[in-house]
């Protein structure tokens, strides 16, 4: 499943905070919640983002990993998990590695996008936060997806699998 964490970015009138849910098939970002504190809810708001686009209604079992936050490990979120189905995975401690997906976006984000801003309010910066992610997930090429944008990537991915469970079909 998705990986989450999530930076903080300053502004003039306090951090904003972001969570995000990152699907480890095409890196897309299926999830996400600004934030002026860290509580459980923000991660909670993310993943409900990332679970009404992908899986509504149904119990997956899916792996839904995550650092050690006390987020994560809160008891609200962990039920949360538990009732959808879905085994918390955790990395281990002191090892960023183990979140290397996220850790990468969020990289990628303060590099191409924040780095050098500065945001008066907390507004201006969700707006250019939101922004990037919409072109993170639409436009951005990425390498581990042959250079296309993660959305392009399941799109393809949906039409060459519908292409070979009609061929699947006609050679019955």
């Amino acid at each position: 499943m998705p990986r989450p964490t999530h930076p903080y970015i300053a502004t003039d009138e306090g951090w904003l905070f972001l969570a995000v849910v990152i699907d480890l098939f095409n890196r897309q970002v299926v999830g996400w919640s600004l934030g002026e504190d860290r509580r459980c809810e923000l991660v909670i708001d993310a993943f409900e983002m990332a679970w009404f686009s992908r899986c509504p209604g149904r119990k997956t079992g899916l792996i839904f990993h995550s650092d050690r936050g006390s987020q994560y490990a809160s008891q609200q979120f962990q039920e949360l998990l538990r009732g959808r189905g879905i085994k918390a995975s955790m990395s281990r401690k002191g090892n960023c590695w183990d979140n290397a997906c996220s850790e990468t976006l969020f990289g990628s984000l303060k590099v191409e996008r924040l780095h050098g801003q500065h945001f008066e309010t907390l507004r201006q910066a969700k707006d250019e936060a939101l922004d990037w992610l919409l072109w993170y997930n639409q436009i951005r090429l990425h390498s581990t997806l042959n250079y296309v944008s993660p959305m392009e990537y399941e799109q393809n991915w949906t039409h060459e699998t519908a292409a070979i469970a009609r061929l699947t079909a006609r050679a019955k």
